[in-house]
């Protein structure tokens, strides 16, 4: 799953492979802004077809809460 995770943030934040790691923080290690929170959403439902509701978006803050969320919940 982090796989998949990983290379649809790299598609998305456009940012390096090798910054994307379980610990990274959406926004202070990828610059991830609101507005690219709402974008890779859309691509993480679109590409794994889940659904994240937004209120479990906002509290997700490292590439390894979107992993855990996607296998407790895909």
């Amino acid at each position: 799953m982090f796989e998949k995770v990983r290379d649809i943030i790299v598609d998305t934040l456009s940012c390096s492979i090798d910054d994307v790691t379980l610990e990274a923080s959406l926004a202070d290690d990828l610059g991830a802004d609101s507005l690219d929170a709402v974008e890779l959403n859309m691509a993480l439902e679109d590409k794994l077809g889940v659904s994240i509701p937004d209120e479990e978006l906002a509290g997700m803050k490292t590439v390894g809460d979107i992993v855990a969320y996607l296998e407790a919940n895909a």
